[in-house]
């Protein structure tokens, strides 16, 4: 789990082809783009994350002799080359879209600029970080939404597939908008709020429910939700909590974070005569928290149904983000620079499925807002070296279907440049920020959605497009291969 440990963090692949160029070497700088080309869940964005891992992965890059010396034993590599890995370090540039950014499927997510030995290698790993992370901040974010303004906690580490899957998903799915996570581990890792109650178990080793109660109570005065549905919610749970609360009222312990937790059962109905109980006790302030295999789509019905539930304990279907369990994030070659040139030749992957032709060149991504509103108006995949002109009018179309356009007036929106470098010839020159502050920015960010691109159902896609230069480009790149084809 430890990032100087992840050098063998790739495929078999990715090590015989460093050993082909090394063998056969050109001395080519290429650029690799790394981009995904469906929104996961059916939505119409995602959320990156996983930069900060992606970044001291590459700063603690280095072939160890155990390393080496397993690669030895498996006689497929040659001694000069495993000489050559002995001292490897990565040289290359690195540009990426900050974590907690809405994306949009094709803009490159990570730009890779380096040897092509050295481009080849981090391949798996940075596909393996971002992909993960990137997935669990989306859904996430699509739990957050559905609980509209509720505070969530991520509980999921139980059910995460293993360790990593458990801490680097929590640290994801705070940064989608989560208040915290039951995760000791990240939150030390990380600094991030700690959240939990107790289990069924706590209560069935007692004599009875009661007893459970008052004990947890006294022993967390300022932490007490209790979890009511161990024997019958409505006849005993509510009932011995409410007697557990009138207690401390009397005893004069302060009621500040109090309430009750619903596991199973009919949430909505349940929990609105939960709230009767509880307010004609005069605990109408206590928190209703509920989990019991939520997602977005259970927590936007029961907000429907009006459920009296203002917490929510979301795990299996966060952390494995279950009804799309990968990201699906590509790594490809976009353009090749030969020793004696200045210039990258850009290259394209063809296939029969047009989603994955790919975008050639050296590209960066540019975002345009709305200047009255702040919502985003559309993404721009352009060439690197265009720059915008917000004063300009612009005429916007789709890549595909060319007719669909749209002007653009200067001086009505506003452009930002979403790719930063965070790598330079080897060096980290971006600090990422806490995990709390990406957070507050991913909640930002999806401020500048449109409603209607939240939707969970049939949402509206947001327009990524490509600017006229690197659309020329693309065109005469196809043709050039068709013409050939056909000689």
């Amino acid at each position: 789990m430890r990032a100087n440990n992840l050098t063998l963090l790739t495929d078999l692949y990715e090590l015989t082809m460093m050993q082909g160029y090394f063998k056969n070497p050109t001395n080519q700088t290429v650029i690799f783009d790394m981009f995904y080309r469906t929104n996961p869940c059916g939505g119409a964005f995602a959320i990156t994350a996983g930069l900060e891992q992606m970044i001291e992965y590459i700063e603690n890059l280095k072939f160890t002799d155990e390393d080496i010396e397993y690669l030895r034993s498996l006689n497929t590599f040659e001694e000069d080359f495993l000489e050559y890995l002995s001292n490897f370090r990565f040289t290359g540039d690195i540009y990426a879209i900050p974590e907690g950014t809405v994306v949009f499927p094709r803009e490159p997510l990570v730009k890779v600029v380096a040897p092509i030995m050295e481009a080849q290698l981090v391949e798996t790993a940075i596909l393996n970080i971002i992909n993960h992370q990137s997935l669990i901040a989306t859904k996430a974010a699509r739990v957050c939404y559905a609980a509209k303004g509720d505070a969530i906690m991520e509980f999921g580490l139980r059910r995460a597939q293993g360790p990593d899957a458990g801490i680097f998903g929590a640290r994801a799915a705070i940064i989608g908008g989560c208040a915290g996570t039951s995760c000791v581990l990240t939150g030390k890792m990380f600094d991030v709020p700690i959240l939990g109650t107790h289990a069924h178990s706590w209560i069935m080793s007692f004599p009875d429910e009661y007893t459970a109660f008052k004990t947890y109570a006294k022993l967390y005065p300022n932490a007490c939700t209790l979890l009511v549905d161990t024997y019958d919610v409505l006849k005993s749970g509510v009932p011995n909590a409410i007697r557990v609360f009138e207690e401390m009222r009397e005893e004069g312990i302060p009621l500040t974070r109090y309430g009750i937790r619903i596991d199973s059962g009919d949430l909505a109905y349940l929990s609105k005569e939960a709230y009767k109980m509880l307010a004609a006790a005069g605990f109408d302030d206590a928190v209703i928290s509920a989990s019991s295999d939520l997602d977005e789509y259970l927590i936007e019905s029961l907000k429907a149904q009006d459920a009296k539930i203002n917490s929510w304990g979301v795990g299996t279907r966060l952390i494995t983000a279950n009804d799309n369990p990968a990201f699906g994030g590509v790594y490809k070659l976009a353009a090749v620079k030969d020793a004696d040139s200045t210039e990258f030749t850009p290259k394209i992957k063809l296939s029969e499925n047009t989603e994955k032709v790919t975008n050639p060149g050296n590209k960066t991504v540019y975002r345009l807002y709305n200047k009255k509103t702040g919502k985003i108006r559309a993404d721009l995949i352009c060439l690197a070296d265009e720059k915008l002109d917000a004063d300009q009018n612009m005429v916007l179309f789709d890549p595909i279907d060319t007719w669909k356009k749209t002007k653009v007036l200067g001086g009505t929106y506003e452009v930002r440049e979403l790719l930063v470098p965070v790598i330079r010839e080897g060096k980290r020159v971006y600090e990422s920020p806490s995990v709390m502050e990406l957070r507050e920015y991913c909640q930002k960010e999806q401020n500048t959605l449109w409603d209607e691109s939240r939707r969970f159902v049939n949402p509206q896609k947001v327009y990524v497009d490509l600017s006229q230069k690197l659309w020329d480009l693309k065109k005469d790149l196809l043709e050039e291969i068709s013409e050939k084809a056909l000689d």
